[in-house]
């Protein structure tokens, strides 16, 4: 048995509905879920921060953020940025997903508290999305292909983990959600 086939050798098989091809199935949605919404938002992080693929950059991603209401207008908008950035690419990777995860679910909460007067498909449904994918990676753990999976103390996900983390992220995007004008 294999690090990466803890199926015991009694329940391999060759079925796909064996422990080992369920197993396999789970852990490669789980890395393409990481993927989509990591990368996506670590692209948007980018355009917020440098100013990459079109994006505005920290200077005018500064003043929207004192459009929207926010005190220190740069240092939320860095924190924004820093956190999709890094939060997203550590999500693609598998990196510490429970915190990558919840780091990036309380900055789409922000980003959903904001754009919601436009509506569900006026503009807040993106950032829902994301976030929810976001809080599902943060208590499902990264499955098997992942940095986490070869990172003693991290290589077994437990869910306790993802609750933790997020409603660290909950309270604090509740309070920076409170502190807009």
């Amino acid at each position: 048995m294999s690090a990466y086939d803890p199926a015991p050798a009694q329940h391999r098989s060759s079925s796909p509905r064996s422990l080992s091809h369920v197993l396999v199935a789970h852990d490669v949605g789980l890395l393409v879920m990481r993927l989509g919404v990591g990368l996506t938002v670590a692209a948007r992080g980018s355009q917020h921060l440098l100013g990459w693929w079109g994006g505005l950059g920290i200077e005018n991603t500064s003043r929207l953020f004192e459009k929207f209401g926010y005190p220190a207008p740069k240092f939320m908008a860095v924190v924004a940025g820093i956190t999709e950035t890094f939060g997203g690419l550590a999500l693609a990777v598998g990196l510490l997903t429970p915190l990558a995860g919840a780091a990036v679910a309380g900055t789409m909460a922000n980003a959903v508290n904001v754009v919601w007067p436009l509506g569900f498909f006026g503009g807040f449904e993106f950032p829902l999305l994301i976030g929810v994918g976001a809080a599902g990676l943060a208590l499902s753990g990264p499955g098997r292909i992942a940095v986490d999976a070869v990172i003693p103390g991290v290589r077994s996900h437990h869910v306790i983990y993802g609750v933790v983390t997020l409603l660290i992220a909950a309270v604090l995007a509740a309070i920076t959600i409170g502190i807009r004008d």
